[in-house]
């Protein structure tokens, strides 16, 4: 791979992507909804969590609203995450692979992809992370952005991989709303665990380990780090997939020799 060529790709598909306002809306907009319908609706009573990444899982003492933005702020990185990079991968396929005939690999361009999507998965993570301590005070502010960054990498590495898939937008939205509905946005709720039946399918939903990590350094002193590497697998897994599909949706065939 070329440094420079990877250095155009990246300044290519940036203004590429930031041309589409609804990128800015979905970025900066959304989790402030999110939150403010949280802080709207929730309470200040003291409720009591059992976290399934806990030891022994003995019941954790949290107030609700709190409760409920770290929640919905797992759930706004999800959506959005997924979102951008699913746009990020669907945009100017065409485009692609004219630059692949002027010489760039598919590598390089993935890799610069990999670059904007990091990037753009950490600025949000700090961002929303801010928005919530604006809101509360975690006891662990470090592990929280690292847990919100963490659903961003898994999210978006599976934006990738259904943008790498699907060709219509609208397919590539319902499937992100299937499964962000039903993991981030509904299951990996900790009031919904605590009492849901065959609680092992909840684990091992994508948004399990980032979750979990996020509720442990918000509210205990326990440790978080083996939820990282989890959670950083589940998402390197999503991220293999669509670097191979990518691949084959790109690569120029050779016309047969006549």
């Amino acid at each position: 791979m070329r440094v420079r060529n990877i250095y155009i790709a990246f300044r290519y598909q940036t203004k590429d992507l930031f041309r589409n306002r609804i990128i800015i809306i979905l970025l900066f907009v959304i989790p402030l909804v999110f939150y403010a319908v949280v802080w709207l609706t929730n309470s200040e009573d003291q409720i009591y969590i059992v976290l399934a990444s806990v030891q022994d899982k003995p019941a954790i003492s949290m107030v609700q609203r709190e409760m409920g933005l770290i929640f919905i702020g797992l759930a706004a990185t999800g959506f959005v995450a997924s979102f951008v990079a699913m746009s990020l991968m669907q945009r100017s396929l065409s485009a692609k692979k004219r630059l692949i005939l002027c010489g760039f690999k598919s590598s390089e361009l993935i890799f610069a992809k990999l670059i904007l999507i990091a990037g753009i998965n950490f600025v949000l993570g700090i961002y929303i992370s801010c928005l919530a301590f604006i809101l509360m005070t975690p006891d662990r502010f470090t592990g929280m952005v690292l847990g919100f960054s963490l659903c961003g990498y898994i999210y978006g590495c599976y934006g990738l991989l259904i943008g790498s898939s699907v060709n219509r937008e609208l397919g590539g939205i319902l499937l992100i709303i299937l499964l962000a509905n039903i993991d981030v946005g509904w299951l990996q709720n900790p009031i919904y665990y605590e009492k849901a039946q065959h609680k092992f399918i909840i684990e091992y939903l994508p948004a399990f380990s980032p979750s979990q990590a996020s509720l442990v350094s918000a509210f205990t002193d326990h440790s978080y780090g083996f939820l990282l590497f989890e959670g950083f697998l589940y998402g390197s897994v999503f991220l293999v997939l669509a670097l191979i599909v990518f691949y084959y949706r790109t690569r120029i065939r050779k016309p047969d020799s006549l």
